[in-house]
């Protein structure tokens, strides 16, 4: 009777430090003529670096920063991040609540004592001063602070304190400014990323669904940082305008500086609601209010950093003088129109 070989699996020995586990036994077969297969050798792989500057990894942190995890295009990111959040004002406080839900670990960073307001939104910590922020080694420094103080608060932050392999990020209505802002005062170890989220507290309360978020990866060479902070916005079903500074700011001289403007235009005028409101004076009264919490820093800095909102503000003001002419032409018109008909009655009349 024949016999069958064992079905149990078997175990093979582990193998000793620095050997290979190679339970296929060499054959008779002749090698190829290449004297190098005559004496195989192993290459050892050794890791020379890694990319944290100002401190050493403890062994955790060692093995997680060896880890690669491929993410598929397309695929939610579950990576979540370590974000400090520099300026708490409206625009920080909203940003960091949604920060917060998805699972982000957040840390505030303010000259102006909102301790109590980080606490409250979920923030893992407040600080006051900057150098403590950096010394927690955050994976993302995003800044949302004013477009008139973006270059001192940047300057504040002592840099040599952060990872090498921090992602700065801001959330300025312009982009061409702190693109030039970042790429003449970081290091080149640090990535970059301009955004803008083209929506606000009272414009994205509801939710940003289909709300537009445009993004310009101006520096990147660790993608993985980049992809989890972008799927923050991406999950939230933002509308993602992936666009060049430049071109952000030619665009939206045309769409945001002109809507401030007639914003704060109507809002000196005193609109209010009336009994007999048509839908078109309804939807000024809201544009009104979507303005009107914005201070005016906001609105200067959109004039000062966007030479396209200068020629835009040159335009607006050269139609409203064309309309003043052609008014005062119809008037004239008019005028000489009735006193002409009027003439020829009286003559009709005699």
């Amino acid at each position: 009777m024949l016999k069958l070989p064992s079905l149990q699996p078997q175990t093979l020995p582990l193998a000793k430090p620095h050997q290979t586990l190679n339970p296929i036994k060499p054959t008779n077969l002749p090698l190829k003529s290449n004297p190098l297969n005559q004496f195989p050798t192993l290459r050892r792989l050794r890791i020379r670096a890694t990319d944290d500057a100002a401190y050493p990894l403890d062994h955790d942190e060692a093995a997680a920063a060896m880890k690669t995890t491929f993410v598929p295009p397309h695929t939610p990111s579950t990576t979540k991040l370590k974000i400090a959040v520099v300026g708490f004002g409206n625009f920080g406080q909203f940003l960091t609540r949604t920060l917060v839900r998805q699972g982000h670990t957040v840390l505030v960073q303010s000259r102006s004592d909102h301790s109590a307001s980080a606490a409250a939104l979920g923030a893992a910590a407040f600080y006051a001063d900057p150098g403590d922020l950096c010394d927690s080694r955050p994976d993302v420094v995003l800044l949302s602070t004013s477009i008139l103080s973006t270059e001192s608060v940047l300057r504040s932050l002592p840099l040599h304190r952060l990872r090498r392999d921090t992602l700065f990020v801001d959330v300025l209505s312009v982009k061409e400014s702190p693109k030039n802002l970042f790429l003449e005062a970081l290091p080149p170890e640090f990535d970059i990323l301009c955004t803008h989220p083209m929506f606000g507290p009272e414009s994205g309360k509801d939710g940003w669904a289909d709300l537009p978020f445009v993004y310009e990866k101006v520096r990147i060479a660790r993608g993985e940082t980049c992809e989890g902070f972008l799927e923050i916005f991406r999950s939230e079903g933002c509308q993602m305008v992936e666009m060049s500074c430049a071109e952000h700011d030619r665009q939206a001289a045309e769409t945001q500086f002109l809507t401030h403007t007639v914003g704060r235009v109507l809002g000196m005028l005193g609109l209010r609601s009336t009994p007999i409101d048509t839908k078109g004076y309804k939807s000024l009264l809201e544009l009104v209010e979507n303005t009107a919490g914005d201070s005016f820093d906001l609105y200067y800095g959109l004039y000062m950093h966007n030479d396209n909102a200068t020629l835009q503000f040159e335009r607006l003001d050269a139609a409203f003088g064309v309309l003043r002419r052609e008014l005062e032409l119809h008037g004239k018109y008019r005028k000489q129109v009735l006193e002409n008909a009027s003439g020829e009655e009286g003559e009709l009349f005699r």
